[in-house]
């Protein structure tokens, strides 16, 4: 059966009689984290060898074997798979048909809307499809939110906004940045504020997402292809790169606006963001402010909506198109000098 995001939690925490969880999607963060979590819920650990077997993709092979498998302790067992793909049905198909109740938690952030490991256990009575996709906007500040208020931490609006927009989209990523804020801030009663956020959180957190855009809006060739690669290496998704680039966008265009309507300087009128601009990147935004009008903003904004859902299209080569847009961005930006 699929799960959405209110099911999921309740499921997680209690797995009860489902023999088979597939986690997919683009947050390979929040993949893990749910696993991790159906995990601790059935086999009461992460560590114990009697009870928990973990499969990584060199090793999917053993997936029948270590199903059948006995908890020598007593208590459920639980195979955890990494990187599960579709080859996978047929040998959990006929592992499951077995008397048993061993646990099945798949790992598929690669799979596609096609898949049939999918499709195989959407079917299943006792099975669930959970998916994992990237928060943001409103989304993303009641995640955050949350968990600082789990352990007692307040957040100004203003900094959740700006820590928001720093963040990139894996769950793993964020949910470092928010132990980072809150053992700076304290545990129990702390308070973190604008100036708090931007001190903890620099650069670190999606930062590769903003080199790309910055220097590619900034005419800069070298440096945006430089990003990119990074970026994607680090696990970012085509998708996340062209979210982010839209963001990037949409606030230079405001820049713009702000300067042709009251005929501010760039400088004053980036005073007018919220959040505001790191000021390690005011210069490289500038510049960006300098090399675009308002009218060529929307342009590549709309260019690269087309982008995302190029992207979105099963068998489509994501990473080339990526690429290849902001190659595009950055010479149209450097031909404007």
């Amino acid at each position: 059966m699929k799960v959405d995001a209110r099911q999921a939690g309740r499921l997680l925490a209690a797995p009860g009689t489902l023999r088979a969880i597939l986690l997919h999607g683009e947050d390979s963060g929040l993949i893990r984290e749910r696993a991790a979590k159906a995990v601790r819920a059935a086999a009461g650990t992460l560590d114990d060898p009697f009870r928990l077997a973990t499969l990584s993709r060199d090793a999917h092979e053993r997936l029948e074997e270590e199903i059948g498998a006995l908890s020598l302790t007593g208590g459920r067992r639980v195979v955890w798979v990494r990187e599960a793909t579709d080859a996978l049905g047929p040998p959990l198909k006929r592992a499951l048909a077995r008397p048993g109740d061993t646990l099945v938690v798949l790992e598929g952030p690669g799979l596609v809307s096609r898949s049939k490991l999918r499709a195989q256990v959407e079917a299943m009575p006792d099975g669930a499809s959970i998916a994992c996709y990237p928060e943001e906007g409103r989304a993303l500040e009641a995640q955050v939110g949350q968990m600082l208020a789990a352990l007692q931490v307040r957040i100004d609006p203003d900094a959740l906004a700006w820590l928001c927009s720093r963040l990139g989209a894996d769950r793993a990523a964020t949910r470092g940045e928010v132990e980072k804020l809150t053992l700076y801030a304290g545990e129990g009663g702390g308070r973190i504020s604008l100036d708090d956020a931007m001190a903890c959180t620099g650069d670190a957190a999606g930062a590769s997402l903003d080199d790309a855009a910055f220097a590619a809006t900034a005419g800069d060739r070298a440096g945006a292809d430089l990003a990119i690669e990074r970026t994607l290496a680090e696990g970012s998704s085509p998708i996340a790169v062209a979210r982010a680039l839209l963001g990037h966008l949409h606030r230079l265009r405001h820049v713009r606006l702000v300067m042709e309507e009251t005929g501010q300087g760039a400088q004053e009128a980036m005073r007018s963001l919220r959040p505001p601009v790191f000021f390690k990147r005011a210069q490289a935004f500038a510049q960006g402010v300098s090399l675009w009008s308002a009218a060529g903003l929307l342009r590549a904004a709309e260019q690269t909506q087309a982008l995302e859902l190029a992207c979105k299209q099963t068998g489509a080569p994501d990473l080339v198109l990526c690429k290849r847009h902001l190659a595009a961005i950055a010479n149209q930006a450097r031909a404007s000098r």
